[in-house]
């Protein structure tokens, strides 16, 4: 909506233009009238639709026409004035004014035109025969209003229409020649009506449509209100009401309504309240509502976004099968103005046999755009109607921003739940194997995507320690010189290597050495391929030995080419290892049932601190109620029983170790 509104006055000499003014100004008839009245400003307080007004007089006496074609151009709307009792001046509107303003107006922005007879009380018979036919030539004529300066007769609804034609045009909304909505008014409304529709069924229920009320007008309708509205719509349409709720139709009709009965700022009032501008436009402010991220911070989801997400899904997903099919996604983003997912998404998140995005798959889609392209995701949930739906003041609501990732390693704990992979490796190393593998792909489902489907990305869920969080992994094109900070700025680092190429592993030495090696981000060196025969790789060091001299994890062997179901414990790995970057874990595989893992994990619970705190306890009650005990006896006793423990204790860790 506009900010301000200039009104210009224009009109054959003598029809009263200033009188007009003057009259609304002092609320009374001048007794003197200068020729020409200076610009007056009317504060916003004092207006029905809150916005200062500008009314501007012109007089062919005291100005040029330089001067009239400048105000024209900065006019909003334009009234003319002519004399009911003076019929040269209403063909005046016709034969000059219309022409003129026309000529100095682009075609695209025409400004509205309110046709204005004053001097009605000097005639008893009305003009509006005379004006109608010239209303019906020219659609820029908003209306057309009688009125008397010397009376006050409907001075301040000529300067309420006049800013009405600003502030809710008919224009953009409906063609008077056909009777019917524009096409650019229908596919906004279409939108408002997919949005408002909760469940997705076609219609809005009573309850849909006392949230669509609320949403847009602060208050619900009473229930007979409600029947009377869908009354009107059956009495002029045959499928106006389903099933006692509105279908797209009679929502359509019911806005034609409106604006044939004059109530255009009803439609400007919803189509605002739903972001659109003057144009029919969504505005930048609705799309992209600001939001701060300071450096080394990300952006994630937040638990409402989801919630919102998963209703959009299940009102989708008709088939009930936590999958969307191409039709279910086409329809699912008939509110956006183009689809936003190509056939790449296909293989960067979970399908299923299908190859239809699973439910897992969406989120983590969804969590892929957050946090590579925050602005993009603010932009799809504003099509979606987040704001609108949730109640929130703009969509950046949905957004998280994660604190720097510093304080995280200072902290020693993070609180984010998306994780950063950076994949690396020559090329032909099994990098794209390696992503797809992860979203549960073996090899012979992967020779099936074609070339202009892959993607570089592929994200999905990992639980670690229990908690559900995302890697998202990043194949890194292999240009070993140009390697760019988006390309080394990740939570962990995988360096990839195909152990049937002599010279694969070279790439992923080069460069750790160049890049990470006194980078405080964790790294692991896969060996991909492992099916294959190992051979001798054509540098200084074996992978064995490289990583033994670096202080690495020993590489770690993957295939996919396997019948059986993939091993995804390394991913695992690599998500823990991104949130524990400070930590020195020695298991390579977290899955909390090897024999290290379920040690680890017993020896870090809870129960068992409880029984050696009671233990301690025992211990020294004892040793206070027994004062006759000589201390001497007593600590060899404590001696012999430690000594004791800590040699079954190593001889249990030497035969992990044996075991692994």
């Amino acid at each position: 909506m506009r900010k301000d509104v200039r009104i210009l006055l224009v009109g054959e000499p003598k029809v009263g233009k200033t009188s007009l003014i003057m009259s609304l100004v002092s609320e009374e008839f001048p007794d003197e009238v200068p020729l020409r009245a200076e610009e007056i400003t009317i504060p916003a307080d004092v207006t029905p639709e809150r916005v200062p007004t500008h009314i501007v007089d012109y007089s062919e006496a005291e100005q040029s026409e330089e001067q009239l074609y400048q105000e024209i151009s900065k006019a909003n709307v334009i009234c003319i004035v002519y004399s009911v009792n003076n019929k040269k001046s209403i063909e005046k509107v016709t034969s000059h004014w219309i022409p003129l303003i026309n000529d100095r107006t682009d075609k695209d922005s025409r400004v509205p035109l309110i046709l204005v007879g004053n001097k009605s009380d000097l005639v008893e018979h009305s003009s509006m025969e005379t004006i109608l036919p010239i209303m019906n030539q020219y659609q820029d004529i908003e209306t057309c209003v009688e009125c008397s300066a010397k009376n006050l007769k409907n001075i301040s609804e000529l300067f309420y229409y006049a800013q009405k034609a600003v502030l809710h045009p008919t224009g953009p909304l409906y063609c008077p020649e056909e009777k019917e909505l524009k096409p650019s008014c229908i596919k906004a409304l279409t939108r408002i009506f997919k949005v408002s529709d909760l469940d997705n069924d076609g219609i809005l229920n009573d309850n849909e449509l006392n949230f669509f009320q609320r949403t847009c007008f602060n208050t619900p309708l009473a229930p007979q209100a409600l029947e009377d509205v869908k009354n009107v719509v059956r009495r002029n349409m045959t499928d106006g009401v389903k099933d006692n709720g509105l279908s797209l139709k009679g929502f359509l009709f019911l806005h034609t309504l409106f604006i044939q009965r004059g109530r255009h700022e009803t439609t400007w009032t919803v189509l605002r309240r739903f972001g659109y501008d003057d144009d029919l436009e969504l505005t930048q402010e609705y799309l992209f509502p600001l939001i701060k991220i300071p450096p080394d911070c990300t952006t994630e989801l937040n638990h409402n976004a989801y919630l919102f997400l998963q209703s959009v899904f299940d009102k989708h997903d008709k088939d009930r099968d936590c999958a969307l099919s191409p039709e279910e996604v086409k329809d699912l983003f008939k509110v956006f103005p183009y689809m936003p997912w190509g056939p790449d998404v296909n293989n960067t998140v979970c399908t299923n046999d299908q190859g239809w995005i699973t439910y897992q798959g969406y989120l983590s889609q969804w969590t892929l755009t957050t946090y590579l392209d925050v602005q993009r995701s603010l932009e799809y949930l504003g099509y979606l109607g987040y704001s609108i739906i949730y109640e929130q003041e703009s969509q950046a609501a949905a957004m998280t921003v994660t604190r720097n990732k510093r304080i995280d390693l200072q902290k020693k704990q993070t609180q984010r739940s998306v994780f950063r992979c950076n994949v690396l490796g020559a090329r032909g190393s099994g990098k794209s194997g390696f992503l797809q593998a992860f979203l549960g792909k073996d090899l012979q489902q992967q020779r099936r995507i074609r070339e202009d489907h892959k993607s570089l990305y592929a994200i999905s869920t990992t639980y670690v320690y229990g908690q559900e969080k995302y890697l998202l992994l990043h194949e890194v094109m292999p240009d070993f010189d140009f390697l760019s900070e988006a390309d080394l700025a990740c939570d962990v680092v995988c360096l990839v290597y195909d152990v049937n190429n002599p010279r694969s592993f070279e790439y992923c030495a080069k460069v750790y050495k160049q890049y990470f090696i006194d980078s405080k981000t964790p790294c692991v060196v896969i060996a991909a391929k492992s099916d294959l025969h190992e051979v001798r790789q054509h540098y200084s060091l074996t992978p064995q030995d490289f990583c033994r001299k670096h202080k690495l994890h020993p590489p770690q062997p993957y295939t996919c080419n396997t019948t059986e179901a993939l091993n995804k414990d390394i991913y695992t790995r690599l998500t823990t290892m991104a949130m524990y970057p400070h930590a020195r874990l020695r298991c390579m595989c977290a899955c909390n049932r090897c024999t290290y893992c379920l040690c680890q994990n017993l020896l870090k619970s809870e129960l068992l601190r409880n029984i050696k705190a009671q233990l301690r306890r025992v211990v020294y009650n004892r040793h206070m109620a027994q004062a006759d005990l000589k201390n001497s006896t007593f600590w060899l006793r404590a001696s012999v029983g430690a000594t004791v423990c800590a040699v079954l204790g190593f001889a249990m860790y030497r035969a992990l170790l044996k075991q692994r």
